[in-house]
């Protein structure tokens, strides 16, 4: 029959075959086609015929060959073909997939699926067909009856794949599990997006079975690389946005994907615990694939889950503060920037989840909101002990804490600008912390809500309910917040005039309120009011208004009865400030502060403001022009019963009128020039008047007039001298603001300079005074300096006339201030009290202190004079002539620079290339732009020529104090290098230089000097090869532990000498080794990490480790290094007190850190790979050259200690304290020794397992000491308790201390 069927198919036409086909039984065909197959024989011919002879264009055709490939994949399971037979029906089968009608595939594809369901496919050989079958399905385009419906190829197809995929109806064991997900998440790349959602669900439902931490991890890695491609994608050639996928698309399949994630985590609570695990292994080695974008988006979702929630957000919390650590550590340190690549760090993770979440995930969202509070909470400020909370800069410096907490914020201000469902919440959330925290620093939220409120006034109108209601609370909140609150709700008071109207009735609540804080902010609020809501025809100020957005800008310029309307409500305004004039001085002085700001923005108040202060002024002003003193000081101060007090600040008084009066000067009349109006000029000319008449009496009268003179009482003890000491400061201050009045209206007059020099005389007069009582009685309350009334921008301009002015009309004049030293040393010193108060605060008192743009320009002017007088006079030039006693000029010069470099790195980080520009004197416009390590190098150049002129000074004029500020001004300005660049080597090199050649025995000088020299090093490289060269020469000056061993003197540097050697160079020393040993943990924690992490085929296990061989190496360099710079120091007869304290310790942190090394070698030896060479020689090192020498050392110190103590019992009968101390001390120094001994024997311990798991003998280089043993000595216990009877009781605890350590110690523990 076969022979026939194969005839008639040779002929041209295939009719005969076909009817000769049509008679035979369609299992006559089946058994004939098994028995050809089974056999070998041409089966693959006969198939042909067959198909041959079934044309899929007839519909009876296309049954048979459905029966016939039903058959096929029978024969093909059944195992009993031959593999070419097998192979060769395999390939006829796919080539005629393709003739199938639609219908008939999607049959054929059902029996498939449903035969691998029910396990029917023994050996898997027909699968190869399946592929084919779904890709002939997907190209039919017409409609399929598929279960109850109809659908297109391609959606069969899906169905399909869907029903295959779902693995819970197939039993399948966990290695079968395995091989499935693996398969599966291999499939993931070759599937469109839409199709990945649906296998992802049934891959998370097989899960159950077992592979969870693999199919979590594929998952993850997937949309990890997606991302990555898709970010490189959009940042690259914007031709490639034709191929990509859509980022829309993308994030909401990710979004599908987690919210399946988070079903199953529900159902299956196992999932969420390996996910738990990915999270801890990614927070403690490297982050790897599992903590991306798509993975912290996840983990945000699942905290929805209460069971969960805790746990997630703990382990986010520490993941971002570790994130930033790593950051600070990598930064600090060249060697590890070597070894470790720089990585994406977490917080950008997080907002790119946050940008990602507009494309509908609101089931991240909350995760967001509450990360990003979280934050804020847990990192925000911490008040510190005098209630200030200082402010660091944004710049690269700042601590951990402060970037996790800027984090939180940022995350709360994205998610605000994205989601407007969650607004409420988080302006809710903010508000209520505002309120509730006054006690603690919150600057952070404040800053928040004030960006909250910048990006969008309007939105917030909503939510006036919440903004009012905070307003209630503001007579119990604490000044400094009230302030912050208000600034930052100010553009709303712009928009809503319900806003604002409830805060004014607050404020006039306040202003009557019992509590001094109450109206302090009542007078806070009111003057920002005044700021902010300008009067018609004011003066348009660049520094005036803040830029709030376009919402404020329309209602500013919205129409002409929106500024009459401010200017009643701003009289309004100052009707209800008068009256605060009657209050308490603090509340007083706000509002003298306050004035000249306001006049600033608002100038149309300045009639209002003048004649507000002049009425004031003329209280305490004695009007005869005779009359001394022209001031009334007893009725500034307030004597109630015993309690006296300052009732009315009459310097601050006149320094306002003083910056007022300037202002308007020469602002406001050169514009009324034109139109002169003699009733608004009235008050201006009365107040110059009266100043005027003020300084001329002031230069006359003497301190006896104001009862001030050298017999006066000041103490603080009596109600007379603590008035005195009011009196003497307000006296000062007027002093003060007179300098600054005069010196302003001069025009460089030589009458006026010689009234300045006057004034400063009686100012300088009252200040020695109260110096000299100060020091002559206990308290110091009169010597604390109070803030100075010069405002910066005088001080500027003053040291500029006094030091670089050199115009030919000023020199006779300004020869008048310049002939006086100690106006020039006041000046300066001044200068340096803005600096430390902008250091300290943030911002400097006096006009524009607190405009940070002002502030700098005058600290760019300061600094060029200062520079420019400190490098023309040198110190030794100006103090060979001296005879006033103080510091020189040219130090105070050199100290405010230093201030000021530092200032200018905490505040104005992003500005130090315009700060650098502006000491440049040479600088021009037109120059070629130079870099700012550059212009650093070339501040650095004349620093150093000054140390070296100091250095080569003589012995007797060596000036330690100078030397010590130089080496900080150069470590300042040596962070400004680039690490990489040839300026930052020559700067090290001369460091090094100057280490290795100088002797000066000074101890802070020789501190700071190896400080600079290791800051800078470790940015090059790993400072162990120089903590080792020092350690020699320590030792060498010191001598050795055992007195009979000469030394060799290496002398490496010469800055370590007898003097310096201890306790300053060993303790400096040892607190660097500490950070190379922190690094070394840092990095075997990574590897520890990274292996366990590693599940890795035996096989491959050598290789897959190898790109931990260059660290392994270099902590091994590291630690081999770090053993010899201990081998030298347990050597050297250190002395009693800290430098042993601290070598104990570090000793301690060396065998933990040697442990750790060990215990990571256990961990890959499971890994049968064997340790390094270079491993078993540090271990051969440690045994040889460290730990015997720990015991030598600790006999050493014991020996000591009872030698010392011996000696402090035969003085004790003439100095009883000293027992005591030595106890004490002996206490101290012998603590740290058991635990020393404890991490030798661990040490020791996991080697010895060590030995063991790699067959190689540790141990043999290691001689197990015997001197362990802490026992009581009885002999000894039995003097001590007959000495007892005889002594006192100090002395007895001393010499039981000396003689038997251990019972002592426990006394003290208990």
């Amino acid at each position: 029959m076969d022979q026939k069927i194969l005839s008639l198919a040779a002929e041209k036409t295939a009719d005969r075959l076909q009817k000769f086909l049509q008679t035979l039984k369609e299992d006559d065909l089946a058994n004939l086609l098994q028995n050809q197959a089974v056999k070998g024989k041409a089966a693959g011919a006969l198939l042909r015929a067959i198909f041959k002879g079934f044309p899929c264009s007839e519909e009876a055709g296309a049954l048979r060959r459905l029966k016939i490939y039903s058959c096929c994949v029978q024969l093909l399971e059944s195992g009993d073909l031959q593999k070419e037979v097998a192979s060769e029906i395999i390939g006829l089968l796919m080539l005629e997939v393709h003739n199938f009608p639609g219908a008939l595939l999607v049959e054929l594809a059902s029996e498939f699926v449903d035969a691998v369901k029910q396990g029917n496919l023994t050996n898997g050989k027909s699968l190869e067909l399946l592929p084919i079958i779904f890709t002939a399905l997907a190209t039919k385009k017409e409609n399929l009856a598929y279960g109850k419906g109809e659908l297109s190829g391609e959606e069969c197809k899906k169905q399909l794949i869907n029903t295959l995929c779902s693995g819970r109806d197939v039993p399948l064991t966990a290695e079968e599990v395995e091989i499935v997900v693996e398969k599966v998440l291999t499939m993931f790349s070759k599937l469109n997006l839409q199709e990945i959602p649906p296998l992802v669900y049934q891959l998370l439902v097989l899960s159950s079975k077992g592979s969870r931490k693999k199919v979590l991890e594929g998952i993850i890695a997937f949309f990890n690389k997606l991302d990555t491609q898709h970010s490189e994608e959009q940042s690259g050639d914007e031709l490639l946005d034709f191929v990509t996928v859509p980022s829309g698309e993308l994030r909401h399949v990710e979004g599908t994907i987690i919210l399946h994630i988070v079903f199953a985590i529900k159902l299956d609570c196992e999932l969420g615990r390996e996910l738990l695990k990915l999270l801890k292994a990614g927070q403690q080695g490297d982050f790897g694939s599992n903590i991306c974008p798509f993975s912290i988006a996840l983990f945000l979702s699942v905290t929805r889950i209460q069971r969960f929630e805790e746990q997630v957000f703990d382990l986010l919390k520490s993941l971002v503060i570790k994130s930033f650590k790593d950051l600070q550590l990598l930064q600090g340190s060249k060697f590890l920037q070597d070894l470790v690549p720089h990585r994406c760090c977490v917080s950008t993770m997080i907002l790119e989840v946050v940008k990602n979440s507009v494309h509908s995930w609101d089931h991240v969202t909350q995760g967001l909101v509450e990360l990003g509070f979280i934050l804020m909470d847990s990192y925000g400020p911490k008040k510190i002990l005098d209630g200030k909370t200082i402010e660091a800069s944004s710049g690269l410096s700042r601590m951990p804490n402060q970037h996790a907490c800027k984090l939180g914020a940022n995350i709360l201000l994205e998610t605000f600008k994205i989601h407007e469902m969650i607004r409420q919440e988080i302006l809710e959330q903010v508000l209520n912390r505002v309120v509730t925290r006054g006690s603690s620093p919150i600057t952070h939220f404040i800053d928040l809500l004030s960006d909250i409120i910048m990006y969008s006034p309007l939105v917030l109108q909503s939510c006036s309910s919440k903004v009012t209601e905070t307003f209630d609370y503001l007579s119990f909140l604490p000044l400094q917040t009230v302030q912050g609150l208000m600034k930052a709700v100010q553009p709303l008071l712009k928009v809503s005039l319900s806003i604002r109207d409830s805060l004014i009735l607050v404020l006039r609540k306040a202003m009557f309120a019992r509590q001094l804080d109450a109206r302090k902010s009542a007078v806070a609020g009111f003057l920002l009011l005044l700021k902010n809501f300008k009067v018609l025809g004011s003066l348009s100020s660049s520094q005036c208004s803040q830029s709030i957005g376009i919402s404020q800008v329309h209602v500013d310029v919205h129409s002409r009865y929106n500024s009459v309307a401010n200017e009643t409500f701003c009289l309004e305004i100052m009707d209800s400030l008068r009256r605060c004039l009657g209050q308490q001085a603090d509340v007083r002085l706000m509002l003298y502060e306050g004035f000249y700001d306001v006049l600033r923005r608002n100038s149309q108040l300045a009639n209002s403001i003048m004649q507000t202060l002049l009425s004031q002024l003329k209280q305490f002003y004695e009007p005869e022009p005779d009359m001394l003193p022209p001031l009334k000081l007893e009725a500034c101060i307030l004597t109630q019963g015993d309690q006296i007090s300052l009732q009315e600040p009459l310097d601050c008084l006149l320094c306002c009128i003083q910056h007022c009066l300037a202002w308007y000067k020469s602002r406001v009349m050169p514009l009324q020039q034109k139109e002169e109006e003699e009733e608004e000029e009235g008050f201006y000319q009365d107040l110059d008047d009266m100043l005027e008449s003020i300084t001329s009496r002031m230069i006359k009268s003497e301190l006896e007039d104001f009862e001030l003179d050298k017999s006066a009482d000041f103490s603080q003890s009596t109600g007379i001298g603590i008035k005195n000491n009011i009196c003497a400061f307000l006296v000062m201050g007027v002093c003060e603001v007179l300098i600054e009045y005069n010196f302003s209206v001069s025009n460089f007059s030589k009458n006026k300079f010689e009234d300045v020099l006057s004034l400063f005389m009686c100012y300088k007069e009252l200040s020695d005074i109260l110096n000299e009582k100060a020091g002559k009685g206990k308290t110091k309350m009169a010597n604390k300096t109070n803030d100075s009334f010069l405002s910066m921008k005088f001080v500027s301009d003053l040291l500029t006339a006094l030091f670089r002015d050199s115009t030919q009309s000023h020199e006779e004049s300004l020869s008048v201030l310049r002939s006086s030293n100690e106006f020039m040393r006041y000046a300066v010193s001044v200068a340096l009290q803005k600096v430390q108060q902008l250091k300290e605060m943030g911002h400097v008192s006096g006009p524009d202190g607190k405009n940070p743009e002002k502030v700098f320009h005058n600290l760019c002017d300061i600094t060029r004079v200062l520079l420019w007088r400190y490098t023309s006079i040198p110190t030794s030039v100006e103090e060979s002539g001296k005879k006033e006693k103080g510091k020189s000029i040219s130090l105070l010069c050199l100290e405010g620079l230093q201030k000021i470099f530092s200032v200018v790195q905490q505040f104005y980080q992003p500005k130090i290339h315009q700060f650098l520009r502006a000491l440049d004197a040479t600088d021009k416009e037109e120059e070629v732009e130079v870099s700012v390590t550059q212009r650093a190098a070339f501040q650095i150049r004349q620093f150093q020529r000054s140390l070296l002129n100091i250095l080569s000074s003589q012995e007797e004029d060596f000036n330690s104090k100078e030397a010590l500020l130089l080496v900080t001004v150069l470590s300042n300005l040596s962070k400004l290098l680039e690490p990489s660049s040839t300026q930052f080597v020559q700067m090290l090199s001369w460091t090094t230089k100057i280490c290795k050649e100088n002797s000066w025995e000074d101890a802070s000088f020789c501190k700071g000097l190896m400080n600079l020299l290791f800051s800078l090093h470790v940015l090059c490289k790993s400072p162990v090869t120089l903590l080792r060269d020092l350690s020699q020469d320590i030792h060498g000056h010191l001598g050795d532990i055992d007195q009979d061993v000469e030394v060799e003197k290496t002398n490496h540097f010469a800055v370590v000498n007898l003097r310096t050697a201890a306790p300053t160079v060993c303790l400096l020393l040892l607190s660097q080794a500490e950070k190379v040993l922190e690094e070394v943990d840092w990095l075997i924690t990574k590897l520890k990490g990274q292996v366990s992490q590693e599940i890795i085929p035996e096989e491959a296990s050598s290789q897959a480790t190898l790109p931990n061989h260059p660290i392994e190496k270099a902590i091994i360099i590291q630690l081999g290094t770090l053993l010899t710079f201990f081998h030298e120091l347990v050597q050297t007869a250190l002395p009693s007190g800290s430098c042993v304290d601290t070598l104990l310790k570090d000793l301690c942190k060396m065998y933990t850190i040697l442990t750790a090394l060990v215990r990571y070698y256990l961990q890959v030896c499971q890994h049968s790979r064997g340790i390094p060479k270079n491993m078993e020689k540090l271990v051969k090192l440690s045994g040889s050259h460290l730990t015997p020498l720990c015991y030598s050392f600790i006999s050493y110190i014991q020996n000591k200690k009872s030698k010392s103590l011996k000696h402090t019992g035969e003085k004790k009968k003439e100095k009883t304290a000293a027992g005591p101390t030595a106890m004490a001390r002996a206490l101290r120094e012998t603590k740290p020794i058991p635990n020393l001994i404890f991490a030798i024997e661990q040490y020791e311990k996991f080697l010895i397992h060590l030995s063991k798991r790699s067959k190689v003998n540790l141990m043999q280089h290691i001689k197990l000491s015997t001197s362990r043993d802490f026992k009581i000595k009885g002999n000894i216990l039995d003097m001590v308790l007959q000495e007892d009877e005889d002594e006192d009781e100090e002395g007895t605890a001393s010499e039981h201390e000396g003689q038997n350590k251990e019972p002592a110690k426990k006394k003290r523990k208990k």
